[in-house]
């Protein structure tokens, strides 16, 4: 046999050790091609380029280090070292840090989680609550020695000194800061106070990204109590802004705009101590107007001022009825002569009329007298008080010969026609 022969044993710990030794910290760049978050907090991924892929591995404890999620088609750059499994020949690249490629890791992180946190409705404007008009009582979220501690504290003094302020004090930095500044938030939402003002002083992009981390972000969207997001300076938007109710550029900016000034309110209460002497003022002519509006109707409805009221217009009325009375007077007394000549003339012709009347009634009376239209050897010949003619009485008939001053009952015994008669 070959003294060069080794096992395969042999050979794949050979390859392991050329292979761990020659490639110990090494910068690969490619296109994930495959991603696996394990339960058991490892992330399995592969790497590829036009030509070729490789297995990649990283252990957990790096990977909760981690700012951003890998995602298949993302372009990245590892960090790491080769690593061979000798029972089945196989290696990988063990990954210990990973960036975007062209792109810091803490910028997509931001992207990512900001993203995320915007399609689960965090920034939405229904979820935002209003922040109190006038604080009583206020709680500051933030480290207790820190500038912005101070920076706060001497604006409420300045302004309204006697707001009562709650100071939690909380780790604003490095990576236990995330969970303590959670537990503080669901600390300070049990206090009943009115407004919370979780933030810090101004720091690199790494001093400020606690305030990136998701778990704040689901501590701020959680809390009861209105939050206002005050961190590092104008330029520096974090995470924390957009999920709080309100976004303050600095923190002594924050309590510039949430807390009145005493000055402010002094001016305001003067103000409204002006309208209220105005309504006041106004209300009293009001009620002066309307006392006297009732006081007149009163008089009105009084029966001395009714029989007072009364009495003028009887005046009124004598005085119009004299007037109108003298005038009727002189006007008709213009007019008597003519009304007297013109009564005279219908006297004179009523009494001409009835004269000549009287003249007609004498002739007819004259034509209708029977005394005067009676004749010598005429009479009425009545039968049954009824005027007939000779023609119409029969033999036998009893009858009554009537003239002017004489009466006589006859019977007829004959009856004959002169010649005459047809």
């Amino acid at each position: 046999m070959s003294q060069n022969m080794m096992t395969v044993s042999s050979l794949n710990t050979k390859i392991k050790s050329l292979l761990e030794a020659t490639f110990l910290h090494t910068l690969v760049e490619g296109e994930v091609s495959s991603v696996t978050y394990h339960t058991s907090g490892h992330l399995y991924f592969s790497i590829k380029d036009d030509k070729s892929s490789i297995k990649c591995v990283m252990w957990r404890s790096s990977v909760s280090k981690m700012k951003f999620h890998i995602e298949k088609g993302m372009h990245i750059v590892v960090t790491g070292s080769i690593s061979v499994y000798t029972p089945r020949g196989e290696y990988q690249f063990q990954t210990v840090h990973i960036e975007p490629y062209g792109q810091g890791a803490l910028a997509l992180a931001y992207e990512q989680l900001k993203e995320k946190l915007k399609k689960q409705g965090y920034f939405k404007s229904e979820h935002k609550k209003k922040i109190p008009k006038y604080i009583q009582k206020i709680a500051l979220v933030t480290a207790k020695e820190s500038a912005a501690l101070y920076d706060m504290l001497k604006v409420i003094e300045k302004r309204w000194a006697h707001i009562e302020v709650i100071v939690v004090d909380t780790l604003v930095q490095g990576e236990a800061a995330k969970a303590q500044i959670a537990r503080s938030l669901k600390y300070v939402d049990t206090l009943n106070v009115d407004v919370v003002i979780v933030g810090r002083g101004g720091g690199s992009s790494e001093d400020l990204w606690v305030f990136n981390e998701e778990k704040v972000a689901d501590a701020i969207f959680n809390m009861k109590t209105p939050v206002v997001s005050a961190v590092g300076h104008e330029v520096d938007v974090m995470i924390s802004d957009f999920v709080a109710d309100l976004r303050a550029p600095t923190p002594s900016a924050a309590i510039e705009m949430i807390i009145l000034d005493s000055k402010e309110i002094l001016f305001m209460l003067d103000e409204l101590w002006k309208q209220y002497q105005q309504i006041i003022e106004h209300k009293i002519d009001q009620i002066s107007q309307e006392k006297r509006h009732i006081e007149e109707m009163l008089l009105r409805s009084s029966p001395f001022e009714k029989l007072v009221r009364l009495e003028v217009s009887f005046k009124q009325l004598r005085d119009e009825f004299k007037k109108i009375n003298q005038y009727q007077i002189e006007k008709n007394s213009l007019l008597l002569p003519k009304i007297v000549k013109n009564f005279k003339d219908n006297i004179y012709f009523s009494l001409k009329r009835k004269e000549q009347d009287l003249e007609y009634l004498k002739q007819k009376t004259n034509l209708n007298n029977p005394s005067l239209k009676s004749k010598k050897g005429w009479a009425q010949i009545h039968k049954n008080k009824q005027i007939i003619t000779l023609d119409e009485l029969k033999i036998g008939d009893i009858f009554t010969v009537e003239e002017t001053t004489l009466k006589i009952n006859a019977k007829v015994l004959e009856k004959s026609y002169t010649k005459s008669h047809n």
